[in-house]
């Protein structure tokens, strides 16, 4: 392991222990259910839209520290960014998780999330890494 890892890492103990994320949201616009069953992570994502922009997002549930702080760092990463926006991260952050080169601006774009970009080498956590990112999918598709 090298220094940017050691960062990364405590970055995601970081909102996995103290998240500020992990609340109720007032006045949520959509809620939406995300469930792991290969380890029974679960997660209630609540998303605050006002106009085209997700002004606000929160969760709740349970789940190994890569669930949770994957959904706090993904919350921070949207938070503020239009709907085609937010999208489109989400689509680079499952391409970066399914080992897919991305270019320079879609690291970018990513922000801390590229801390996840070594789960692609432990398939066992995948999942856990993805179970956020694939339940605001269906949140931006509605």
């Amino acid at each position: 392991m090298n220094e940017f890892d050691d960062i990364y890492n405590d970055l995601i103990m970081e909102h996995s222990l103290n998240s500020p994320n992990k609340k109720k949201l007032k006045d949520a616009s959509v809620c939406q259910l995300g469930h792991n069953p290969n380890c029974g992570d679960e997660i209630s994502l609540e998303v605050l839209f006002e106009n085209d922009i997700v002004k606000d997002a929160s969760f709740t549930g349970h789940g190994c520290a890569i669930s949770q702080s994957s959904t706090s760092i993904m919350i921070d990463t949207l938070r503020g960014k239009t709907k085609k926006q937010a999208k489109e991260i989400v689509q680079i952050f499952i391409k970066m998780i399914k080992r897919e080169k991305l270019s320079a601006k879609e690291k970018r774009l990513l922000g801390e999330s590229i801390a996840f970009e070594n789960i692609a080498n432990m398939p066992a956590r995948v999942k856990c890494a993805l179970l956020s990112w694939h339940t605001m999918e269906e949140v931006l598709d509605k």
